[in-house]
């Protein structure tokens, strides 16, 4: 058995705690995991492993509150991100459990958030969104319904809206083929593409 000696704020950093156990400093502890401690605290190698793993814990989760801070993530997307940090399966999973509770993973939620961004701002065939999803690790049920409403046509045009205006002064053939090529790399299918290309360029005709 080891007895704390001393708890001491690290200067560098106010949010951990040194421990020092029989006059030694032994680890540095997150505040939050610290907190349960106090001087004169008896301490077996069991519970000294069992702070190891809370600090472990502590680490992944402020790791992955900044990662879901920047933008939604799916679940698959945090345990990845994690596994490259080199965290374990179990510390992970807890992580991923706790920012469920909190409402800040949810797959249903991120398949929508995804799908109106890329209607927004890039929009893409119905095919190349379940693709995108599917990397993502989202289940085939919830890609469906986050694709429910997409409307293949409305999203070809307006993808090509500022393409449009920037080729507009091509000979048809080489419109179209541009054209053609930029839709194809956005998934779309080839009556999609042919009926945007003919609707684009009778617009280009008549302005």
């Amino acid at each position: 058995m080891a007895i704390i000696t001393n708890l001491v704020t690290q200067k560098r950093n106010k949010d951990r705690v040194s421990v020092f156990l029989d006059g030694q400093f032994a680890l540095g502890l997150a505040a939050q995991v610290a907190a349960e401690l106090r001087i004169g605290q008896q301490l077996s190698l069991v519970d000294i492993e069992n702070l190891e793993k809370k600090e472990r814990t502590e680490k992944a989760r402020q790791n992955a509150l900044r990662f879901v801070s920047y933008r939604p993530r799916s679940a698959y997307e945090v345990r990845t991100h994690l596994r490259r940090k080199s965290f374990e399966d179990f510390v992970i999973d807890q992580v991923v459990e706790y920012l469920i509770s909190l409402d800040l993973l949810d797959d249903v939620a991120f398949a929508n958030y995804w799908v109106e961004q890329r209607e927004t701002f890039r929009p893409r065939s119905r095919f190349a969104l379940s693709q995108e999803l599917r990397k993502k690790g989202i289940g085939q049920d919830v890609i469906d319904s986050a694709l429910e409403d997409v409307d293949e046509s409305a999203a070809a045009r307006r993808a090509v809206e500022k393409r449009a205006y920037r080729w507009a002064e091509l000979p048809e053939e080489a419109y179209k083929k541009k054209m053609a090529g930029f839709l194809q790399r956005r998934g779309f299918s080839y009556e999609v593409i042919r009926e945007t290309l003919e609707e684009t360029w009778q617009d280009q005709e008549e302005s």
